[in-house]
């Protein structure tokens, strides 16, 4: 039997940091749309596919008699194919959410940075600003991302304290009944890449020894906690930010604002604006130089690069360069490429492949394990079917195909 290491505690903050992130800042702009308690519906069921998806890669780690990553799983149960197409998937990953925090980062840095100097600053100096210096941290490697990340994260759990606490004085209760239900599904892309942890499984069953059981807890207890910080965050804006108006949901989601910016365009610069934007500035640091430095081990590894420091200055070129060019190209792009990687890229790997995993390894491959997710075939047949849902509704949006009435 497996030695207990590691505590289930340190599991399920491991679970509910990978889902928390600046992905966040854009949960109240596209589920306010539907309306603050419609909105629930949607998030539970999110919240309910990704924690079974989750639990199936906890299946299927279970097959395995060494420690294996996402890649190897894949590769193991769905073949060769199934592994470069994963390989291919987590790349356009990477970059769709780096272009997004990028983007993100825009707005936010040029308004500091026009706070201490008497010009204006387009957000593209933001985000250049942005990726200059925090694509230096990631460029000194791991242990420099670490101790910043550490502090980020500080930072980040006071803002959003600070921001709950003085922004529940300033909720009008009549907002959270304002709603639009033909645009419930919007928010669906970017609610799978909110509780996009499935990565993380094969370093969370390591953590923990093999235990199944306690890895199991870890999923459910840290994907539910990261759903309890989202449901009071869509509470506090979408019970200060209208429907309508200059900072409303609907211009904010045209103009690619995220819900920070909402809140301090309305409050002013106020205790809650001050929140509001370090809390916005945490979230989108903490994402960016953990996404980041991944992609450059992940080239790394694909590349085989052999030095022991892998972050060497070509790789963190080809990781930041890219999505710096797609953010100053296009500086609203930040709603799109989270819908880009939520609604293609995270609901095939995350979603559809987990689903795929379990039924040829279970039926197909005959592996027997000591652990299986309930619900037979017919749960199975339902996840694909609604991962596949998710894709094609976000195929038919950047194709262009309108299924809601226009904003």
């Amino acid at each position: 039997m497996a030695k207990k290491e590691g505590s289930l505690l340190g599991g399920v903050l491991l679970i509910s940091g990978s889902c928390i992130g600046a992905g966040m800042l854009g949960l109240p702009i596209v589920t306010g749309l539907a309306g603050f308690f419609p909105s629930l519906i949607i998030f539970f069921l999110a919240w309910l596919f990704m924690t079974f998806t989750g639990l199936l890669l906890v299946e299927a780690y279970g097959w395995f008699q060494k420690e294996v990553n996402f890649v190897s799983m894949v590769g193991q149960t769905l073949g060769t194919w199934g592994r470069i197409f994963c390989w291919i998937l987590y790349l356009f990953l990477f970059y769709s959410l780096l272009v997004a925090y990028t983007a993100g980062s825009g707005a936010l840095v040029s308004t500091f940075l026009q706070d201490l100097f008497p010009q204006a600053f387009p957000p593209s100096y933001g985000s250049l600003f942005f990726v200059l210096l925090f694509g230096g941290i990631v460029y000194l490697g791991t242990r420099a991302v670490d101790y910043v990340n550490r502090l980020m994260m500080a930072g980040l759990i006071i803002t959003y304290a600070g921001l709950v606490l003085f922004g529940m004085r300033d909720v009008r209760p009549q907002l959270l009944f304002q709603a639009r239900l033909p645009h419930m599904l919007i928010s669906l892309p970017i609610l799978v890449i909110s509780f996009g942890f499935h990565n993380m499984i094969p370093s969370i069953s390591a953590y923990l020894k093999g235990d199944l059981r306690r890895v199991r807890l870890s999923v459910i207890g840290g994907s539910f906690l990261a759903l309890c910080v989202y449901l009071i965050w869509d509470f506090v804006v979408l019970g200060i930010v209208p429907l309508e108006g200059k900072w409303g949901l609907i211009n904010s989601l045209k103009e690619g604002r995220e819900a920070s910016q909402s809140l301090s365009g309305i409050l002013g610069a106020g205790a809650v604006g001050g929140f509001a934007q370090g809390f916005a500035f945490f979230a989108i640091l903490t994402s960016f130089i953990a996404q980041a430095l991944a992609l450059v081990h992940f080239w790394a590894d694909g590349l085989r690069i052999k030095e022991k420091k892998k972050e060497t200055i070509p790789l963190c070129l080809l990781t930041l360069i890219p999505p710096l060019f797609f953010a100053l190209l296009y500086p609203q792009i930040f709603y799109k490429a989270l819908s880009f990687g939520g609604g293609i890229c995270a609901v095939l790997l995350f979603g559809l492949f987990p689903a795929l995993m379990a039924w040829r390894g279970r039926y197909l491959q005959k592996i027997s394990s000591s652990y299986r997710v309930m619900g037979g075939k017919p749960l199975l047949l339902a996840l694909a079917l609604f991962a596949l849902f998710i894709f094609f509704f976000q195929l038919m949006a950047l194709l262009g195909v309108e299924f809601f009435p226009k904003l």
